[in-house]
């Protein structure tokens, strides 16, 4: 269990600990306007970090509170799966399985909106069943991203649908760490939370999968196929697909990310070996004169902008959460649950503020699990509603957030295949369907009390 960091005062009271999180916003607010690409957001969590440092009275507890915040379980498990999610990512890339299979599908006429769609359905599957929503950016989107891309998708809308589709498995599926999370937390029997959810997660569901046939925006394939044609298909290189696979696999019986994207690269540097698609320089090369080069490499080093984000965002998570921040955030919000529906709208306020300050949806709900449980229980709302409440939230604002995971890695994936393909952090909320279309659902919920148990149920 995490200990509590030692509480960080700031020079000027409670306003002197949001110069951080302004310093942060105003940042993100003007890299989004410049449409800039991750690294601008890096530099809004670094100037943050380095704001709080000039008003902290205690320089060691605030040194602590950044440590605390970067020793957090879910930071290196992030960081090291972006990393051989963008080894395994390069290889598939590479081998020219992409543009192989983008030819296949142009070719049969499965292109633009029901490309999209097909998309988005076998993200919610693959979510749903894995229980992972950054597990599934990095099996999903190096194959499906490029290829929806090829097939006359728009970037964005392929990028929306695959984020749209890991929202989806994230807020249903049985072993996501938020479903878990939001059960345990409000105690609630788990198997009925998933049950009771279906009601807000279908429909939104549902919502998301028209808009994306009715809103998308497509590209002439014709291009795509005369540009295959140029650097001739390569239907050897349909060996990659054993990447996906095992990651696949082996996160379906439940192994940890890490370890699965492992097994993935190995497996695939085999197969690309034995095949003859690659050779060991292709991978790792020393051509003298202090240079690295190959695939590897290059796969690694076009991560850094993601990783050092992360080190921004986990070093401020630490240092608000040692400011007092979190629960001042909670207590203010309790003071409005007066009744049901004030409770239920204090819930999913509280839950939205602060899964977009941590940027991680289970670290806001076992945050806020003893407060949500007691201000239901003190105005009569059920511990599945809660649970549900919760979970849906998080799926809402945390997704929405352009500077979580959820939009930054995604970001970062994308522009590994080249500037036409890159597609800005800032405009991934704009086409996150799944995420809007549960946003309003929520709005139903607490408006009419739409989804609410019945008894025995």
């Amino acid at each position: 269990m995490e200990s509590k960091p030692q509480k960080v005062e700031f020079y000027f009271g409670k306003a002197g600990r949001l110069l951080p999180l302004f310093t942060a916003c105003f940042m993100i607010v003007w890299a989004a306007c410049s449409q800039s690409n991750v690294n601008g957001y890096v530099v809004a969590f670094f100037a943050a970090v380095i704001v709080g440092a000039l008003f902290a009275k205690d320089d060691k507890a605030y040194g602590a509170a950044i440590i605390h915040g970067l020793s957090k379980p879910m930071f290196p498990v992030i960081v090291l799966a972006v990393i051989l999610a963008a080894i395994s990512g390069k290889m598939i890339s590479a081998s020219g399985m992409v543009q192989t299979i983008a030819a296949y599908v142009v070719s049969v006429g499965f292109t633009g909106r029901l490309f999209v769609v097909a998309a988005f359905l076998m993200t919610c599957l693959l979510a749903f069943a894995t229980g992972t929503s950054v597990g599934t950016y990095f099996v999903v989107i190096p194959i499906l991203f490029p290829v929806g891309v090829m097939a006359g998708v728009a970037p964005e809308y392929m990028i929306g649908a695959i984020v749209s589709g890991a929202a989806f498995g994230d807020n249903l599926g049985p072993i996501s760490d938020t479903t878990i999370a939001s059960s345990a937390t409000q105690h609630a029997e788990l198997g009925m939370v998933v049950r009771t959810r279906t009601r807000y997660s279908v429909p939104a569901a549902v919502g998301a999968l028209i808009l994306f046939f009715v809103l998308t925006k497509t590209t002439d394939t014709g291009v795509v196929l005369e540009g295959i044609k140029e650097t001739a298909m390569k239907p050897l290189s349909l060996l990659m697909l054993v990447i996906p696979v095992v990651i696949i696999t082996l996160c379906l019986k439940r192994k940890h990310l890490v370890v699965a994207l492992s097994w993935g690269i190995a497996a695939g540097a085999v197969a690309g070996l034995l095949s003859g698609l690659y050779s060991v320089s292709d991978f790792l090369a020393f051509p003298g004169g202090f240079a690295v080069e190959g695939l590897v490499i290059s796969a690694i080093t076009g991560t850094t902008g993601t990783v050092c984000m992360l080190i921004g965002v986990f070093a401020l998570i630490g240092v608000m959460e040692a400011s007092g921040m979190f629960e001042s955030v909670g207590a203010l919000l309790n003071r409005f649950a007066k009744s049901k529906r004030s409770a239920e709208a204090t819930i999913v306020l509280s839950a939205g503020i602060l899964s977009m300050i941590t940027g991680v949806i289970s670290v806001a709900i076992v945050a806020l699990g003893d407060l949500v449980s007691e201000i239901g229980e003190k105005n009569g709302v059920d511990p599945y509603r809660r649970a549900n409440l919760l979970d849906c939230t998080g799926c809402v604002f945390c997704f929405l957030a352009p500077w979580t995971v959820h939009c930054v890695i995604p970001a970062q994936q994308s522009a590994q295949f080249g500037e036409n393909f890159a597609v800005a952090p800032a405009s991934i909320p704009l086409v996150n369907f799944y995420s809007i279309c549960m946003l309003v659902m929520l709005l139903l919920a607490i408006i009419t009390g739409y989804g609410t148990a019945k008894k025995g149920q």
